[in-house]
Parts: structure tokens; C-alpha cells; sequence
């Protein structure tokens, strides 16, 4: 199983037609929580860690989980309100965020007890590990099952204005790196951190993947290996999710072939990385042809 671990919010998504203002759609999202769908909807087995409101949005945030498959056993509740995404859409279909987040639910998680035995990987990122108390938790998730062999999937996805000391979370990001098996970034995302990606393999990484919009994607391995696969050409709606997907299909692909180890992933042929690779482009594309977070169902593969 794969655990996925992080925030779930709302998206406020601006409607087409109308305004200005433009009328706002409720989506349900935030970047594990999307992570997490992608992974019930390709057909792997997952469980979402997290805490969510005990509102009407946080309600309709279990709904869906509860359709699409997704355990719920590692779920915890709160009476806070539920973090809110007002999303813009740009050119290309770029999405940008203003988040609303004083006092929600899921800045309160609290390090479980255990994960089930059965867990083979761990998923992090975006918000949950910037805003605190929450982030400690999640951090102190990651270092734990990192020490007891779980596989660390990481994807800082960040939202530099909800970081308020980017030199403290850039020491911070580099502090996790001994611990993560794999590491998803945007160009945007690498840009940020200022860090070389051969710097970043070495920090102990057994890969990285960078995703370059609508440029594909590469991998880069311990053994010096960089592999690049284009984008699948898609008209795009928007690309709401898309980096959330690539997350998912990564951890599929690698589960499918029995690859979530360090040493798996670093030994991986090229051949290999682009079978994954282009798994994960195709995944991503098919999410950017449809309007908001909505990965693909396996079938559709």
C-alpha cells in the first residue's frame, strides 16, 4: 500500500463567461489529495493521512475519497474550517493560488501512531510541510518510516508566499534529502531552491525527476544517468493537478515493477526510467485536457 500524506482543501476555481468577478467553483484538491486520487483511480492501493474538517467542505472532501477508493483509516477530523485555494488561470492554462489557511484543519495533523504494516511507500509535500504546527508532524512522519524502511516520495511543490523564511525552508528542504527516495520537482521549483540537481542526487536521493511543463520530463539517477521524455500534445484546459498526477503515476509504475527501494530506482536502466517516465507524461497530459484535478482512471491509459 501507499500512504500519501499532506492537506486537503478546496479550490475556488474561476469560471469561464462570467464576471468580472468571475463566478468561483468549489473543486475539492490540494496537492497530496489529488495525489492520492490519481493513485486510487490508476488502481493502486493507497490510504490518506491527513486531518480534515468536520464542515461541509471537509465532508464532501471524505465523499470523494471514500468513491475513488482511497483508505481513510489514517484520516484524523477536526471542527476547524477547511483551507481554501482561489485559483487564476493564466495563459497556457497555468493555475496560480491565494490561499486562505489561519486556523484550519489540516495545520493541526498529528503524528499518528503507526502506519499499516502493509505501507511500501510514503508521499509528502506542497503546504503541509511549510505551515506549522502541522509541517513538524509531517516531518517527523517522513523521518520516522524513512528509518524503518519505507519508501519517501517527496514533492515540495512550493508556494513561495506561504513561506515566510525561504533561507530557513531551503536548510530545512536540504534536511529531508537523506531521507527521500524520490524527488519530483518543476523547473520553477528547482529554480527557487537554487540548487543543482546533481547536488540534490547526492544528498541522498536515489532519483529526481524535473517536469518541465510542456517540455516532458527527466530523470536523474545516482549513477549519472539523465532520461527525458517528451509531453504527450494535448489541447490543455488548465494545468490544475497535472504535477499531482506525474506524482502518482511515478509511484504506480514503480510499484507495478516492484521498484520501490532505493537501490530499485537507482540500478533502473534507461530504458526503464522512460517506460516510467512516459507513463507518467501521458497520465499528466490527460489530466491538462480536462478542467480542474482530474487524473486519469486506468483505462483511460
Amino acid at each position: 500500500m501507499i500512504v500519501v500524506a499532506g492537506e486537503a482543501l478546496i479550490d475556488l476555481v474561476p469560471q469561464p463567461g462570467g464576471g468580472p468577478p468571475a463566478p468561483l467553483l468549489p473543486v475539492r484538491g490540494g496537492g497530496p489529495y489529488n495525489t492520492a486520487i490519481a493513485l486510487g483511480r490508476l488502481g493502486t492501493r493507497v490510504a490518506f493521512c491527513s486531518r480534515i474538517s468536520t464542515d461541509a467542505f471537509g465532508d464532501s472532501l471524505i465523499e470523494r475519497l471514500r468513491e475513488e477508493g482511497v483508505g481513510l483509516e489514517l484520516v484524523q477530523r477536526g471542527p476547524e474550517p477547511t483551507t481554501l485555494a482561489v485559483a487564476s488561470i493564466g495563459t497556457g492554462g497555468a493555475a496560480a493560488y491565494t490561499f486562505y489557511m489561519e486556523g484550519t484543519a489540516d495545520r493541526l495533523f498529528e503524528l499518528p501512531a503507526e502506519l499499516p504494516a502493509t505501507t511500501r511507500a510514503l508521499s509528502l509535500g506542497t503546504c503541509s510541510l511549510v505551515l506549522e504546527p502541522g509541517a513538524s508532524a509531517y516531518e517527523e512522519l517522513m523521518r520516522r518510516e524513512a528509518a524503518r524502511g519505507v519508501f519517501i516520495a517527496l514533492d515540495p511543490n512550493i508556494r513561495a508566499g506561504l513561506i515566510p523564511d525561504a533561507d530557513a525552508y531551503r536548510a530545512r528542504f536540504r534536511s529531508w534529502l537523506p531521507h527521500v527516495s524520490l524527488l519530483k520537482l518543476s523547473e520553477e521549483d528547482a529554480d527557487w531552491l537554487g540548487s543543482d540537481v546533481r547536488e540534490l542526487v547526492a544528498a541522498g536521493p536515489a532519483a529526481v525527476v524535473i517536469t518541465h511543463g510542456g517540455d516532458g520530463l527527466t530523470a536523474f539517477t545516482r549513477g549519472g544517468e539523465a532520461v527525458s521524455v517528451p509531453a504527450e500534445r494535448v489541447e490543455v484546459v488548465d494545468t490544475i493537478g497535472a504535477g499531482d498526477t506525474v506524482n502518482a503515476a511515478l509511484l504506480h509504475a514503480l510499484a507495478e515493477r516492484s521498484l520501490l527501494s532505493p537501490d530499485a530506482v537507482a540500478s533502473l536502466s534507461p530504458g526503464g526510467w522512460r517506460e516510467v517516465l512516459g507513463l507518467a507524461s501521458r497520465a499528466a497530459a490527460l489530466t491538462c485536457a480536462k478542467a480542474g484535478a482530474e487524473p486519469p482512471y486506468a483505462d483511460e491509459m
